[in-house]
């Protein structure tokens, strides 16, 4: 990613009106997040289908639950919680709260909600569909009404933190820059691995909400058109 596209809502920090808000959200957001959705239901379908449900999956997920320990069940307890939804939502309501006020731009400020609203979205629609078994281990965690595929807390960690991390691009001081960065990339990860460790997810589900998020993520940084700089 360019440092232009990093830097798009210092370069053009111009309002968007009504009309161009709603224009760019279906455009560049809701007409994508349909391409995004018919593939995660396809890699769903050949998962389940051809695939047999990948039962090796199993074995992997009885693997980690060997190697448990009450300091790793505690550890990953904090991790796995991290994208509850209810976590989720309250960071990213205080984040584009805190975003809004610092920068008095509503359309940047709420790049983290679009995220997370676009991968709810495509996430509950896909698990309903798809309803894939969770793995066949002892789950730490109360297992959701939602299935196995795709990981939600996977998903709804990823487009939230991912979309911390671009916004941590505006930081002037570099040591904090990178230092937050990094943060927020980190956090999606321990997530992962949380979910997989307690039982709740396949590996496939988990590399799957990745995906989600990541995309909802980048479709919320890119909502908005903002002027090339040459054009101003």
């Amino acid at each position: 990613m360019s440092d232009l596209s990093l830097r798009r809502y210092d370069v053009d920090p111009s309002p968007p009106s009504a009309r161009e808000a709603l224009r760019d959200a279906a455009l560049r957001v809701i007409a994508p997040a349909f391409v995004l959705f018919a593939l995660i239901v396809a890699i769903g379908w050949l998962i389940m289908a051809p695939l047999g449900g990948l039962r090796s999956e199993d074995d992997l997920s009885r693997s980690v639950q060997r190697g448990r320990t009450p300091t790793w069940d505690a550890i990953t307890a904090v991790w796995s919680h991290i994208g509850n939804t209810e976590i989720v939502i309250g960071v990213c309501v205080v984040a584009v709260a805190f975003v809004w006020w610092r920068t008095r731009q509503w359309w940047y400020a709420v790049v983290p909600a679009i995220a997370i609203s676009v991968q709810a979205t495509v996430f509950v629609i896909a698990t309903a569909i798809i309803g894939r078994p969770r793995p066949k281990a002892v789950h730490l965690d109360p297992a959701p009404p939602t299935s196995s595929y795709p990981s939600g807390h996977m998903g709804a960690s990823t487009a939230l933190y991912v979309t911390f991390a671009l916004m941590a691009q505006r930081i002037e001081r570099p040591w904090l820059r990178r230092l937050l960065t990094v943060v927020f990339l980190l956090v999606p990860v321990l997530v992962g691995y949380g979910r997989l460790y307690r039982g709740m997810h396949h590996l496939s589900d988990i590399v799957v909400g990745l995906l989600n998020g990541l995309v909802c993520a980048l479709l919320a940084w890119y909502w908005l058109r903002r002027r090339d700089p040459g054009r101003r």
